[in-house]
C-alpha cells in the first residue's frame, strides 16, 4: 500500500505532540492530511468539534474517532459530525490498523482507462474530482457517503445487501455496528431526494438497498 500522511490527535502524551484541539485544528488547516484520527476528550475542543469545523471547510479526508464512550447517542453523534468510524477503547491494535487499512483503501482514485463518471437519470458522480450532483445541482458528500453512493451506483437497479456494502464501504473486517449503513443511507436520502425530486434510494426489507432502475451512463475519463 502507498504511504499515506496520517494526523493522530489524542490527549495521550506518549503518542503524539498535539495534545489539543486548537493545535490540532491548526495543523489540519495548514498542512491536510490524508487520514485524520480524533480522540474526543481533547482540551480546548473536542474530537467532535474539530471533526465539525474539518467538515464544514469541505475537506473529504477519513476520520476515524477513538474514545471510551461506547452509547450508541455517542455514535451517532460523531457519525452526523462527519466521522467515517469510531473505535471504542480499550482495542486491539490489530483492529485499529485494519480499520486505518479499510479508510486508507478509500483514498485510491480510478486507474487509466478506468470510468471516471458515473450517471443515473439526474444524478452524476464524478470519481476522479469527487464530485456529485442531481439535476446539475452541487451535492456536498462525505468520504464514506460519496463511497457508498459509489456503490449503489455500480449496479443500478440491482438490490445489494447489507452485508455486501458494508463490505465495499467499510472494509472487509468492518466489525462495528451494523446499523452504520443505516445511518448514511438516511444521510445520502436527506441530500439526494429533497422535497419535489423522485426517490433514487430504495429499501428492500430484510435484504438491502438498490438505487431506482434506469440505464447508467459510463464517461471514460
Amino acid at each position: 500500500m502507498q504511504a499515506i500522511s496520517v494526523l493522530l490527535a489524542d490527549d495521550d502524551a506518549r503518542l503524539r505532540q498535539f495534545l489539543d484541539g486548537m493545535e490540532a485544528l491548526t495543523a489540519i488547516r495548514q498542512q491536510p492530511p490524508e487520514l485524520l484520527i480524533l480522540d474526543w476528550m481533547l482540551p480546548d475542543l473536542s474530537g467532535v468539534e474539530i471533526c465539525q469545523r474539518v467538515r464544514a471547510t469541505g475537506l473529504e479526508l477519513p476520520v476515524l474517532m477513538l474514545t471510551g464512550r461506547d452509547a450508541v447517542r455517542d455514535r451517532v453523534e460523531a457519525l452526523d459530525a462527519g466521522a467515517d468510524d469510531y473505535l471504542v477503547k480499550p482495542f486491539s491494535i490489530e483492529e485499529l490498523l485494519a480499520r486505518l487499512r479499510a479508510l486508507a483503501r478509500r483514498l485510491g482514485r480510478p486507474a487509466t482507462g478506468e470510468a471516471s463518471v458515473l450517471e443515473l437519470e439526474d444524478l452524476r458522480l464524478d470519481l476522479a474530482s469527487h464530485e456529485v450532483s442531481r439535476g446539475g445541482v452541487p451535492v456536498h458528500l462525505s468520504h464514506t457517503e460519496f463511497q457508498l453512493l459509489q456503490a449503489l451506483l455500480l449496479q443500478p437497479g440491482r438490490v445489494q445487501s447489507r452485508e455486501s456494502l458494508l463490505r465495499q464501504v467499510w472494509g472487509e473486517h468492518f466489525c462495528g455496528d451494523a446499523n452504520v449503513l443505516d445511518v448514511y443511507v438516511r444521510y445520502l436520502r436527506r441530500k439526494l431526494e429533497p422535497s419535489g425530486l423522485p426517490t433514487l434510494i430504495q429499501t428492500v426489507r430484510g435484504v438491502g438497498f438498490l438505487l431506482k432502475s434506469g440505464a447508467i451512463k459510463q464517461e471514460a475519463p
